[in-house]
């Protein structure tokens, strides 16, 4: 009993030491950044200070840039970030699947992922336009692929996680290939996907600039695009920064998820 109030406490512990040092160091960060801007350090127009940041956020949000308010912009970042995650997750979690419980699955799958991984979006973007169009698909399809790859491996990997016990005992109770599948191999590969989740969400908000230059009426990526071709760096700072929030946003809702329903796999 006392070892694990001791647990507890030293788990408590750790977080706090963890949220002290977080602001701490984004105290230094901002410190640091206030000094470059206004000491002259360099340049305001290369790095304007976080309290001209500030105001051109409020400027954004109540009189917007590029035809849209910032919120406008955000909506249609988020919207396809998230119908791309949606989509992806659709054909990359019976990919792993597939690719670990079948032999001839993985022969097929496995190489494709494999070749999609390692290719940067800006290499696939033409071809995707040329196939696709310039409209929303195209945009959606160019995230998604970015985010296919990390659920797929993921997914594989977590499902060979699964004992063979656990699957011996639920054979030995008749469960057929579809109830170990549905019972026993997802729930022990949901750790493993959820992390693919969180992987694939970072890598789908790094694609969402390149996915957003093309045709492109709004969105955050669009936004920094045409502030930076005339050096309003204050607004493309406040685009990243916004772009930083809703993905942190994002880790923050997952791991809330990973803590209720897997908390056996959570150690934080």
């Amino acid at each position: 009993m006392r070892s694990m109030r001791a647990r507890r406490q030293t788990m408590r512990d750790t977080r706090h030491m963890t949220l002290l040092t977080g602001i701490a160091t984004l105290a230094i960060v901002l410190t640091v950044w206030t000094l470059a801007s206004t000491q002259g350090w360099v340049s305001p127009v290369f790095l304007p200070s976080p309290l001209q940041v500030l105001k051109a956020g409020q400027l954004l949000i109540s009189q917007g840039y590029a035809g849209s308010t910032l919120g406008a912009h955000a909506a249609a970042s988020l919207g396809r970030v998230m119908a791309a995650l949606v989509l992806t997750a659709l054909v990359a979690v019976p990919v792993g699947v597939l690719i670990a419980t079948s032999p001839v699955g993985r022969g097929v799958l496995d190489p494709i992922i494999e070749f999609v991984r390692p290719l940067p979006p800006l290499a696939y973007l033409p071809l995707i336009i040329i196939w696709f169009g310039i409209g929303e698909p195209s945009k959606i399809l160019v995230i998604g692929l970015a985010m296919l790859a990390p659920i797929a491996i993921s997914t594989a990997a977590g499902v060979r996680q699964a004992s063979l016990g656990q699957i011996h005992a639920a054979r030995s109770l008749g469960a057929t290939r579809g109830q170990v599948l549905w019972f026993v191999l997802l729930p022990a590969a949901l750790p493993q996907i959820l992390t693919g989740v969180r992987i694939a969400l970072g890598a789908g908000w790094t694609t969402l600039v390149a996915a957003e230059l093309v045709a492109a009426a709004r969105g955050l990526g669009y936004m920094i695009q045409s502030a930076a071709q005339f050096l309003v760096t204050d607004v493309v700072i406040a685009g990243i920064l916004v772009i930083s929030a809703l993905a942190f946003a994002f880790e923050v809702i997952l791991r809330i998820v990973e803590r209720l329903f897997i908390p056996w796999a959570s150690h934080r």
